[in-house]
């Protein structure tokens, strides 16, 4: 539109200040021609619109949201008409206690009251994009600020709606995964209701209260030390059942041995001695007298 702006005025200038009656009306038609071209090229440029890969054109025409879309590519319209681009890519907003995170900067963690009254804090992502088909109506509604009239202040809200519902431990724990469930079916409809599709929401972090935190490392401490007592008496009720098996092994042998052992065996087993002595060539004499074992004498 500014190049067709500045044609007319060059061929205004031309025709009103250049005129047949001024010393100076030999440039009169070449400004006229310059003006000419200013003009076609202004309109050609305004006839054709480029839209980048991933993004839309929304088309408005002296204020008024057209419904129809330009795709991505070289479009041809009405030299009239504004376009206005919208990227219709996965977009992220996070909110962060981290400064410089997230998509503000400085501390913008979300803190919540959980049910047993304690505050907590989150760490947030929300993937989400625009409805190709929608963004007309997105543009026309609420325009191109909707992270921070739409999803900023959407999921913030849902957050601590959601949140009173849990214990802080719970929230920590065992019910984080529920409580991101939770909270993503209910921004997912509120954000279709405005041309949004919430792709994912992700709780990054959980911040539980310093005294919170405290008593839940010292309960594990103390769970740990159990767990360890256990196993320590595990062991020595192991070892307890070791010896007394061993002593019940032993008594049982000392036990057999003196009930199968008679004198009559005993004297046997003397005599068989006796004779492998008798055999022995270092033995010379033997004498038996009426004790139960024999004398034996070395001959040399």
């Amino acid at each position: 539109m500014v190049l067709i702006f500045l044609g007319l005025i060059f061929i205004a200038v031309a025709t009103f200040v250049f005129n047949p009656n001024n010393i100076n009306a030999k440039f009169s038609k070449p400004i006229k021609i310059v003006g000419v071209v200013l003009i076609l090229i202004g309109f050609l440029n305004s006839c054709l619109k480029q839209i980048d890969a991933g993004q839309i054109g929304v088309k408005s025409l002296f204020g008024k949201i057209e419904d129809d879309i330009l795709l991505s590519g070289l479009n041809f319209m009405n030299p009239l008409v504004e376009v206005k681009t919208i990227d219709i890519k996965t977009q992220n907003y996070t909110m962060s206690g981290i400064h410089d995170e997230g998509s503000k900067a400085g501390d913008d963690a979300i803190r919540v009251l959980t049910a047993d009254g304690l505050e907590v804090t989150i760490d947030l992502t929300v993937l989400y994009r625009v409805v190709p088909t929608e963004a007309p109506r997105l543009l026309k509604e609420t325009g191109l600020d909707y992270n921070d009239k739409i999803v900023r202040p959407l999921t913030r809200t849902k957050i601590r709606d959601n949140a009173v519902y849990y214990d802080a431990v719970a929230l920590y724990s065992s019910k984080r995964d529920t409580f991101q469930m939770r909270i993503f079916n209910s921004i997912e409809k509120d954000f279709k209701s405005r041309g949004l599709i919430l792709e994912q929401l992700l709780v990054r972090n959980i911040t539980l209260p310093t005294s919170v935190k405290a008593s839940i490392e010292s309960k594990i401490n103390a769970e740990q030390d159990a767990q360890k007592m256990q196993f320590v008496l595990q062991k020595e009720k192991q070892e307890a059942e070791r010896k007394r098996v061993e002593a019940q092994g032993i008594a049982d042998y000392q036990r057999i041995i003196s009930t199968g052992l008679s004198d009559k065996q005993l004297q046997y087993e003397s005599i068989k001695a006796n004779l492998e002595l008798a055999k022995s060539s270092n033995a010379k004499i033997i004498v038996l007298g009426k004790g139960n074992n024999p004398m034996i004498i070395d001959g040399k």
